[in-house]
């Protein structure tokens, strides 16, 4: 049955999706706070079908960021996405390239502010940074995953610089973020219900601290606090 819910949730998402993409599509022509919006109602809609398909609960916890930040996450699953995009005002995503083809969603992310980046090319966090200028950084909440991938739960990856150098180098502050979704939403495998699949935000740094301190907070206080948040995930599900 755990499967049967799983594949059933993930057909019902990406159909969805394909449905209100096309429904929606004069909304993208018309303004990006209008497309923002419309991929809301979707990523409401996915939440409410994870809670009544796989008795999947989201939460978010900590002040959520409402003014122009740089928002450094914990990047487990695409649940994290949806979680953050649908808790931020005015969320700007950096992603991989490969998501711009990806039907529906590219075009959506894209006109939502979202920019692009070859993640293995040498000198991409220049690229980024000037992608970002571009699209008016200094606007609403720049996401960066600092390890440039999902990384389930229990695996280790480095943390790249990339945030670091959005913050120093449009002096906003740095929010961090951790969660557990990867325990219930995993990278691949089954969906694992009957639990809450919590991002949480941290603590905000301040404009102009040095990149060395801020790497090693921002890898600190995050892998910490998705730690603390993978215990209370696994005594939920019982393992």
């Amino acid at each position: 049955m755990p499967v049967l819910r799983s594949y059933l949730l993930v057909f019902l998402m990406y159909f969805a999706m394909a449905v209100m993409g096309l429904v929606g599509a004069p909304v993208v022509l018309w303004s990006d706070r209008w497309t923002r919006r419309w991929m809301k109602v979707w990523i409401r809609l996915v939440f409410r079908l994870a809670r009544l398909i796989c008795g999947l609960r989201v939460e978010v916890r900590g002040p959520v960021p409402r003014g122009p930040v740089v928002v450094a996450g914990k990047h487990q699953s695409m649940l994290d996405v949806l979680i953050l995009f649908d808790a931020l005002p005015e969320a700007r995503f950096v992603m991989k390239r490969e998501l711009v083809w990806a039907p529906v969603f590219g075009l959506y992310a894209i006109r939502a502010g979202s920019i692009w980046i070859e993640r293995e090319r040498r000198g991409e966090a220049s690229t980024m940074m000037q992608r970002l200028q571009k699209n008016h950084a200094a606007r609403g909440q720049v996401v960066i995953y600092p390890q440039g991938t999902r990384v389930p739960p229990g695996e280790t990856r480095p943390y790249r610089r990339g945030a670091a150098l959005a913050y120093a180098e449009f002096g906003l502050p740095l929010v961090l973020a951790a969660t557990n979704v990867g325990w219930y939403w995993p990278k691949k495998g089954t969906i694992r219900g009957g639990g809450t699949a919590v991002v949480e935000f941290l603590e905000t740094l301040p404009p102009g601290l040095h990149r060395r301190e801020v790497m090693a907070r921002m890898e600190q206080s995050i892998e910490a606090a998705s730690d603390r948040l993978g215990e209370e995930a696994k005594a939920r599900l019982g393992l």
